[in-house]
C-alpha cells in the first residue's frame, strides 16, 4: 500500500486512498476531493482496485434491443432534443401491432433484452401500456423486458387511476422484468427546477424504485452529468442513491450519462470531456460502493472512450443496442448498433474477459 500512496501525485487523494485500502466508507468531501481533482491515473488505480475486488477481470454485455414506442410527450425537459409535440413534423407513434413487426423485423437470434421507453403520450391509456408488455412477452417469452423509467411508471400509473405499487404488480405479472434508470438526470431541486421543473422530484425517483424493489423487480439507476450541475451535485446524487441502495438491495447497475446539447435548450452547454467522462465513472465506482456494476454506456461516451473506462472502474459496456434513437437525436455520434463481435473485442483488448449476460445478470457465456 505504501508504494501505491508513495505513486499518488495529487497529496489530497491519500486520505482517501488510505480509505479505500481499509475498507472504509467514503463520504461527501471524499468524493468532493476526487471530482475535484486531475490525478486521472491515481483515481484510476483506486477505482481499478475497488472494481476488481468486485468483478475480477470479468466485463458484462449483453445483445439487447431498444424499443421507442413515441417521441410525441407531454413533458418538457429542456435537456430533451427527441420531444415532440403531436402534429410536430417528426413525431411518431406506434401501435401494438407496429411494435410487434419492428421486433420481427430484426434478427432476435441470441437476443436476451428490449428495452422500452419513450415519451409520455397524451393520449394513450394504461391499458395500452399494459397491452404492450403482454403482447411482447407472449410473443417472445425468451426475451427479458426491461421497460418504463420511474417518470413512465408514474404517468401510466395515474393514467390508470392505480397506485404506484398496483401498477408494477401487474406490469410484473404480465412480463415485466426490469426497469431501466432514466429519468433520475441531478438530484438536486433547483437544478432538477432548471432542467425538468414538471419531473418527479429526487424523492418520487428513489420511491418509485425502491417499491420496485421491494416487488422484486430490479432496476438501473442514473445519472445525467456535465451541463449545469455542479461536482457537489453530483456528489450528492451518488450519496443519495448509495443510500437507497443501502435499504433496498436492488439497484443491479449505475450508468452516468453523458449530456449532449444539440436540439436541447440548455443555453451555452457543450459536450463533455473524455476525461470529465472517465473521472465520473471511476468516482462512481469508489462511492458507490453497494452497486455491483457501474455501466459505460458506449452509445453517449463512444466506443473508445467506454473502452479505456475499463481501467476506471467499468465492468459494463451495455449491450448491443439496435435501434437507439433518444440520444441520436441530441447529437452522439457512436451510433445505433454494434456487433456482438465487436464488444467482445473492445472488452479481450483491455485484457479483460468478456462475459455475455442477461437483463438480470445472469451469465449466458464467458469467452
Amino acid at each position: 500500500m505504501d508504494k501505491v500512496i508513495n505513486f499518488i501525485k495529487d497529496k489530497k487523494l491519500i486520505s482517501v486512498a488510505e480509505k479505500i485500502f481499509s475498507g472504509e466508507r467514503l463520504d461527501f468531501d471524499d468524493g468532493l476531493k476526487l471530482f475535484e481533482s486531475n490525478d486521472l491515473l491515481s483515481i484510476g488505480y483506486l477505482a481499478s482496485y475497488v472494481n476488481e475486488k468486485k468483478n475480477q477481470d470479468r466485463v458484462y454485455f449483453n445483445v439487447n434491443v431498444h424499443i421507442t414506442p413515441t417521441n410525441i410527450c407531454i413533458g418538457t425537459c429542456k435537456f430533451c432534443a427527441f420531444r415532440k409535440d403531436k402534429g410536430d413534423e417528426g413525431a411518431y407513434e406506434l401501435t401494438i401491432e407496429k411494435i410487434l413487426e419492428k421486433l420481427d423485423s430484426l434478427n432476435l437470434d441470441g437476443v436476451t433484452e428490449v428495452h422500452i421507453v419513450g415519451g409520455l403520450h397524451p393520449d394513450w391509456g394504461y391499458e395500452y401500456y399494459l397491452e404492450m408488455v403482454k403482447r411482447i412477452k407472449e410473443r417472445y417469452p425468451f426475451i427479458q423486458i426491461k421497460a418504463f423509467t420511474a417518470e413512465e411508471i408514474k404517468y401510466i400509473a395515474e393514467r390508470g387511476g392505480k397506485s404506484v405499487e398496483d401498477t408494477l404488480k401487474e406490469f410484473k405479472e404480465v412480463g415485466l422484468s426490469s426497469m431501466p434508470g432514466g429519468g433520475g438526470e441531478i438530484f438536486n431541486p433547483e437544478v432538477r427546477s432548471k432542467l425538468c421543473p414538471e419531473k418527479i422530484s429526487a424523492k418520487e425517483y428513489l420511491d418509485i424504485h425502491k417499491t420496485a424493489h421491494r416487488l422484486g423487480i430490479k432496476t438501473n439507476a442514473t445519472m445525467l452529468f456535465g451541463h449545469v450541475e455542479s461536482y457537489r451535485d453530483r456528489v450528492e446524487h451518488l450519496l443519495m442513491l448509495r443510500e437507497a441502495q443501502d435499504e433496498t438491495g436492488g439497484f443491479q447497475a449505475f450508468i452516468p450519462l453523458a449530456f449532449h446539447p444539440i436540439n436541447t435548450r440548455i443555453e451555452g452547454a457543450d459536450y463533455t470531456t473524455a476525461v470529465d467522462e472517465i473521472k465520473t465513472l471511476a468516482v462512481s465506482r469508489l462511492l458507490l460502493d453497494n452497486f455491483d456494476h457501474i455501466k459505460a454506456y458506449w452509445i453517449m461516451l463512444g466506443e473508445k472512450v467506454a473502452q479505456l473506462s475499463l481501467f476506471y472502474g467499468v465492468d459494463d459496456l451495455d449491450g448491443t443496442v439496435v435501434e437507439e434513437e433518444i440520444t441520436q437525436a441530441a447529437g452522439a455520434k457512436a451510433g445505433k448498433y454494434m456487433p456482438k463481435e465487436r464488444l467482445i473485442r473492445l472488452i479481450r483488448e483491455a485484457g479483460k474477459t468478456p462475459v455475455e449476460r442477461d437483463a438480470l445478470y445472469n451469465i449466458i457465456n464467458v469467452y
